[in-house]
């Protein structure tokens, strides 16, 4: 059965004398008591991690590490939210995904990597094979699974903010560009500091061996491995309530890829003189080309889904009628803000940006709820969104449709008549274009 937008919300009457008493929760349920926990726990985890990470490399090792590991971080941080861009989510949950991943998730896999191969090295009296060990299986379970506990809390509760496979690889490769980030002061902070006590400096050195193989050559090894539990949570969040085996196991199993992929990697340098590249030439580019491949694929299909599912609006005066394709399209959107800008400054554009937000989430909204994939919550969450569109349309409507207008295809024309060889109309028929047909509208019965 299709499902039919809501009305406009009317506004909500006091409960009737005698009626059900909402109780106010308590001190531990409120959310300012939960943020102040929560950010009290990555403050004090990001003071030990400097602590901890400053006592290895040294300060002046530190600041080195510092300086060269933030270089790839504006650029994974950057690709990371083009790929969201259809349907951009809350920064705070970028932000705290960050956050996690360079200070709660660090700090973790500091602790537990190290006392695991100190207890292994004691155990078996072998050191050398303890760090192989901890390479190649303790530390990609200990880490993985801490980055994706940030995707659990985000998914569990923001689960407005996550609904599909996009956001899932964009809150795990924010969580990990965090970790990596962290990762890589220490790293780079120990080679400075071996080159400092081995007098080595310029290409030779073990700083630059490090500084080309972690940030120039594999910047998104850490991303790429925990955009797999990401991908397995979205998949998990694109799935039907019904379907609780599936939705329960495919986090798991995206989990345990990641764990995998990191094992196979950090052990490539025991595979030979050139495993390690050969594991990087023949295995990380081709999975980081299909990830690629997937996350613009899905972007694509995203924006399909708002020109199908918008139009119903437009039938029933939410929307108007060139606003469909105007959001189904990033050249457009990109126009409309322009437009806004440039004829109401930086606010204008501001509440336009925010209405091709609110149309994106009600267009994947509508398509869950169509599917049989929404929550109970759906009628609900229609309305919000329906108001918060309504309350822009003034400043959003003109810009759209001038986007709407400025990035439609040119119209066909007729070639018009030319001789050629002796006929007067090229080869005897004059060239026309092929008939236009309606566009298909699937709420047009």
């Amino acid at each position: 059965m299709a499902i039919s937008p809501t009305s406009p919300p009317y506004p909500a009457y006091p409960p009737a004398p005698g009626g059900p008493v909402l109780r106010h929760p308590h001190w531990w349920q409120r959310a300012s008591v939960r943020y102040g926990a929560l950010i009290t726990l990555l403050a004090l985890s990001g003071l030990v991690i400097l602590a901890l990470v400053r006592r290895q490399t040294g300060t002046e090792g530190f600041l080195v590490g510092l300086g060269l590991a933030v270089l790839p971080v504006p650029w994974l941080t950057a690709a990371f939210r083009w790929l969201d861009r259809v349907a951009p989510g809350p920064r705070r949950n970028l932000v705290f995904a960050f956050a996690w991943g360079a200070c709660a998730a660090a700090l973790i896999a500091i602790v537990a990597n190290s006392f695991a191969t100190r207890w292994i090295a004691t155990a078996t009296a072998d050191p050398a094979g303890a760090d192989t060990l901890g390479a190649t299986v303790i530390a990609p379970i200990v880490e993985e699974s801490a980055k994706a506990a940030a995707v659990l809390l985000v998914f569990l509760f923001r689960r407005r903010d996550f609904t599909g496979i996009v956001d899932g690889m964009v809150i795990a490769g924010i969580t990990a560009t965090g970790f990596a980030f962290t990762e890589n002061i220490l790293y780079l902070g120990t080679a400075f500091g071996a080159d400092q006590l081995s007098g080595d400096s310029g290409i030779a050195s073990v700083t630059a061996a490090t500084f080309f193989v972690r940030i120039v050559m594999s910047p998104f090894a850490h991303p790429l491995f925990t955009t797999m539990t990401g991908l397995g949570f979205g998949l998990s969040a694109f799935s039907a309530p019904r379907q609780r085996a599936r939705r329960v196991l495919l986090p798991f199993c995206g989990l345990l890829l990641a764990m995998s992929m990191h094992a196979f990697w950090n052990g490539s340098s025991t595979f030979g003189e050139f495993g390690f590249f050969a594991v990087y030439g023949c295995f990380m580019v081709p999975v980081f080309g299909l990830l690629t491949w997937l996350a613009i694929w899905t972007r694509q299909r995203e924006l399909r889904t708002v020109r199908a599912e918008l139009p119903v609006y437009v039938l029933a005066g939410w929307l108007g009628p060139a606003e469909p394709d105007a959001l189904g399209s990033m050249r457009a959107r990109r126009a409309a803000r322009d437009y806004a800008r440039h004829h109401g400054g930086k606010p204008a554009a501001r509440e336009v940006a925010r209405y091709e937000e609110y149309a994106t989430t009600l267009a994947l909204l509508r398509h869950r709820g169509r599917t049989g994939r929404a929550g109970a919550d759906f009628v609900v969450r229609e309305g919000e969104l329906l108001d918060a569109l309504w309350r822009r349309r003034d400043a959003a409507r003109p810009a759209l449709e001038y986007a709407a207008r400025a990035t439609a295809p040119a119209p066909a024309r007729w070639a018009p008549p030319h001789p050629q060889n002796g006929y007067p109309y090229g080869y005897g028929y004059p060239a026309a274009p092929y008939p236009a047909y309606p566009a298909y509208n699937p709420y047009q019965s």
